[in-house]
């Protein structure tokens, strides 16, 4: 039987030509651009389309041969993922997957590396005499980051190749708007839009005169709060040179200039007081975090945090009794095959009780789910049977201090 093409909805995302440009932005040729269209229209269909065979293949084939064997149904995702590696649908589009992100990469260094100087030369612009980038090059990079390619990138975020590197900063930056098909906005902020939103909405007297964004990469969320409490002085660290050469330019570029830069680890936030902050904050970052410094980072965020001040944190949503073992599965992909080894273990933590056991009252604690805010030339979203976790939509957790 013949397959009827006009019947199937292939959700086209935007083109790469639909991204915001700003002042460190890389320049595509048409070639490039053609080639990073084509690896986003292929990460959706392969994310949406070809992504609702996996639970056919698990509900038809995988599962009754599971409790066939063992005259049960999979405990956890850790026995799903073990069966469904035995299935050949779902080990080609695990393929696919990984091929695609693979070729994204290579696609993004190819388009950096031919402009290099030139992007290091458009941040130097920007960056020098600035005191709003401080970085110290005696900030070692933790071994969770300098062991891992983050997402495939050879190098991760803090590989330099020549002075005044910026290039991880630009290949995540044009790479992200790729993999998103644009979902996120065209300056890939629409996560923190959504932030905003929600704050203005549940707490519309709070006027935070100091916040501290942790594993700020380039920036992308971190900006629309800045802009949207303009007499903040806004702090962002991360441990990343590179990314952050590239974030100050990417703000200064973009008129944002209440935010210092500066090159530090989350674990120790020693420079600053006790009780400064009253506002801490981290977006799409604690999944990077190996298990023995998310519990530090959570406690330093914690002390530096103001009576009544908020801390939000948004990821992923949690594994939890009430997420089906089949979609924690799904989730988990990354971790196994995406570079990402802490995924698995961070989004099975409990958030609640971390945070409670970094200090905060448990009737103070909050979880609230948020979707992108964009605003595009059009509508772009995922299609019904998207991929578990490429949806724009994340869960915050977070508390207000005691007072």
């Amino acid at each position: 039987m013949k397959t009827d093409f006009t019947k199937i909805a292939f959700d086209i995302p935007l083109p790469v030509t639909a991204a915001d440009q700003h002042g460190v932005y890389p320049a595509m040729n048409h070639d490039e651009r053609a080639r990073l269209n084509f690896i986003s229209a292929c990460n959706r269909v392969v994310a949406s389309t070809l992504s609702s065979g996996n639970e056919l293949a698990y509900k038809t084939q995988v599962l009754p041969q599971f409790e066939s064997d063992h005259g049960r149904a999979p405990k956890n995702r850790h026995e799903v993922r073990q069966a469904m590696n035995t299935n050949n649908f779902h080990n080609i589009w695990s393929s696919l997957r990984r091929n695609l992100m693979e070729v994204r990469q290579q696609a993004g260094a190819a388009l950096v590396l031919r402009q290099l100087n030139d992007l290091s030369e458009r941040a130097r612009s920007f960056n020098e005499g600035d005191k709003n980038l401080v970085l110290d090059p005696s900030v070692e990079i933790p071994s969770y980051v300098a062991d891992v390619d983050h997402h495939c990138m050879p190098g991760s975020y803090y590989r330099e190749l020549v002075e005044g590197d910026v290039s991880p900063g630009a290949n995540y930056d044009a790479g992200f708007f790729v993999t998103t098909g644009g979902t996120v906005g065209a300056l890939n902020d629409g996560a923190g839009k959504a932030i905003v939103s929600w704050v203005k909405e549940h707490h519309p007297d709070f006027l935070p005169k100091r916040i501290l964004d942790v594993g700020v990469a380039v920036g992308h969320s971190l900006l629309p709060i800045a802009q949207a409490f303009p007499d903040a002085e806004v702090i962002a660290i991360d441990v990343s040179a590179p990314m952050l050469r590239y974030a100050h330019a990417r703000a200064k570029s973009l008129n944002v200039n209440n935010i210092k830069f500066i090159q530090m680890d989350g674990e120790d936030l020693s420079a600053f007081v006790d009780q400064s902050f009253d506002w801490v904050q981290s977006s799409i970052f604690l999944h990077e975090l190996s298990s023995k410094s998310l519990p530090k980072i959570l406690s330093a965020c914690y002390r530096v945090l103001k009576p009544g001040g908020l801390a939000l944190h948004l990821e992923q949503p949690q594994y939890d009794a009430t997420m089906p073992v089949f979609e924690q599965f799904m989730r988990d992909w990354d971790a196994y095959n995406n570079s990402e080894p802490f995924w698995t273990a961070m989004h099975g933590t409990d958030m609640e009780l971390a945070l409670i056991e970094s200090g905060f009252n448990k009737d103070n604690l909050f979880h609230a789910q948020m979707q992108a805010v964009v605003a595009h030339p059009k509508k772009t979203s995922l299609s019904a049977s998207q991929d578990f976790g490429r949806e724009p939509m994340w869960h915050a957790y977070g508390a207000r201090r005691s007072i």
